[in-house]
């Protein structure tokens, strides 16, 4: 719960009562001292804060290459990325801040920086030489980057944010959302630049950096829309006092930067799969903990969120947190493909898939599903439906390895196998092959696979979600790219046409993989086991 400011000392108040609009009424549980005393008081007394700089972030030369690519995109624009503002949990209360994927990946920061920061690529010749910053993009612009970055970058990035305010300012002891004794020391501005390499200046020039040479004969904006609806509505004030495209004219304008920002992030860098493997191997992790836990799951009334909580506690410890909402399923709750509520039991003889990853402090996340054996053995049935989702993963990462694979054929290569299954085990409709089904007139067999088997992966679970399908879903598999494989078969408890057996099992496999330089498939997931002598080896060593 967060600390009441009532423990601070309060002046009396003599005065009549004021009457309170409902936003003023929020504040009625502080008793917030104003007098000049107290203020010089709270102010004095501090030792010196940290002098010595951060170093460089081992991400800085990474973004500027990204930076630079994005800015040959859109030369002589004004681009804006925001990070986000913080958003409301309930009534004072935030969520912990996430920023906006196209912000952390441009600027090459992670966690929690820095709620309202943004950034701006300006284009290069329009940058204002004073704007509050201290020190120019040195070594992070310009030196080709380690991504073939463009040799004379059109743009200079300016970082604006709010940098911690003084201890003599009332913002230190009394803003909740940016106070030092709230929220603890937040960066200056001379430690950001270090730490990026990007020159910064406050927040509050931003309007007026935004407003410069702005104009139907000087410099067009764009910014991503959806990152921030205060930076978005500043952005468009200054666009309609300039004489720029205003409504659908302007959308189409940053509908433009939101795909490239996108598109950007298809192919990774080598950094960011060294990240993506950090974030695989401390799923992992996850798992195992989650597994060690099946003992107190299954006497407990909420097993599932047992099992949740385990893999939780390991995703604080080893990352950032959870890249998405865990689903824990158990039993025929496997079949609800969203399952995250995670409120029921965990029993003997059934199978539980955990959909989980771990978002590491760089924001990167993995996607790992493994569907496991309470008792550590799969049953006869189980097995069948297993193995057969098993074999749908092997065809479709056989056919990922396959020249001129397209991403859309790693899913084709895993429905030719679910449906034929189908039809070995008779639940095809009468007189329906396996080839008939796969037509575009039948797909029958996706009654019990609903879902695509792949996505990109990256800053978002489902990353990349605004690329052109040409550039994604249409596209050859090229180095770089990072996305999963999940075939999965579904069989709900209450469907009859479903063999009494195989009813209220439910089996999904995905796993997590790249190309590679040399245009082969590799398994991030590699180290977490998969098939079924692998599985049950591995429940079986956790928990005995």
């Amino acid at each position: 719960m967060n600390a009441s400011e009532t423990d601070a000392p309060a002046e009396a108040d003599a005065a009549a009562p004021v009457p309170q609009s409902l936003a003023q009424r929020g504040d009625n549980r502080s008793h917030r001292p104003t007098n000049r005393a107290f203020r010089d008081f709270i102010g004095s007394g501090w030792g010196p804060r940290p002098q010595e700089l951060p170093s460089r972030n081992e991400s800085a030369p990474w973004a500027t290459a990204r930076r630079e690519s994005l800015g040959a995109l859109f030369p002589g624009d004004r681009l804006v990325i925001p990070a986000g503002g913080l958003v409301t949990r309930n009534n004072d209360c935030d969520y912990r801040f996430r920023p906006h994927s196209a912000f952390a990946h441009l600027a090459g920061t992670g966690t929690d920086f820095e709620p309202d920061a943004v950034l701006v690529l300006e284009p290069l010749g329009t940058a204002s030489a004073d704007g509050g910053g201290h020190g120019v993009n040195d070594d992070a612009q310009g030196t080709g980057g380690p991504q073939g970055a463009q040799s004379a970058p059109t743009h200079e990035a300016v970082l604006y944010f709010r940098p911690r305010a003084s201890r003599s300012s009332e913002e230190f002891y009394a803003d909740t959302r940016y106070g030092e004794l709230w929220v603890g020391l937040r960066p200056s501005i001379e430690e950001v630049e270090a730490a990026t390499g990007i020159r910064c200046a406050h927040i509050d020039s931003l309007e007026d950096a935004l407003a410069k040479d702005a104009g139907p004969d000087g410099v067009q904006l764009r910014v991503v829309a959806e990152a921030d609806q205060a930076v978005t509505a500043l952005v468009d004030r200054v666009r309609t006092a300039a004489g720029l495209a205003a409504g659908q004219a302007a959308q189409q304008v940053d509908d433009a930067l939101a795909e490239a920002t996108s598109e950007l992030r298809l192919t990774k860098d080598s950094w960011e799969v060294e990240q993506l493997q950090r974030a695989v191997d401390a799923t992992k992790a996850g798992f195992d903990d989650l597994i060690r836990s099946i003992p107190r799951a299954t006497g407990h009334w909420r097993g599932e969120r047992v099992l949740e909580g385990a893999f939780g506690a390991k995703a604080r410890e080893e990352g950032n947190g959870l890249g998405y909402e865990t689903i824990a399923a158990a039993g025929n709750h496997a079949n609800t493909l969203h399952w995250i509520n995670n409120d029921g039991a965990v029993r003997p003889g059934e199978l539980v898939l955990v959909d989980a990853g771990v978002e590491v402090d760089s924001l990167y996340t993995a996607d790992v599903t493994r569907t496991i054996p309470v008792d550590g053995r799969f049953t006869a049935p189980q097995r069948r439906v297993y193995q057969a989702v098993l074999d749908a993963a092997h065809a479709a990462f056989a056919r990922a390895n396959t020249p001129g694979c397209r991403f859309r054929d790693v899913h084709a290569a895993a429905m030719e196998v679910i449906a034929a299954r189908l039809e070995e085990w008779g639940m095809l409709p009468n007189g329906v092959t396996a080839a008939d089904s796969l037509g575009p007139d039948g797909q029958f067999h996706r009654r019990w696979m609903v879902h695509g088997t792949s996505h990109h992966l990256g800053l978002d679970v489902h990353d990349c979600a605004q690329a052109r399908r040409e550039m994604s879903m249409e596209a050859e598999l090229r180095p770089g790219m990072v996305f999963t494989i999940e075939p999965g078969l579904y069989f709900r408890a209450d469907d009859l046409l479903v063999p009494e057996e195989l009813r209220g099992i439910g089996v999904r496999i995905e796993d997590d993989v790249v190309v590679d330089a040399d245009g082969s498939v590799r398994r991030l997931t590699q180290a977490i086991p998969r098939t079924v002598d692998e599985v049950e080896a591995w429940v079986s060593g956790l928990i005995g």
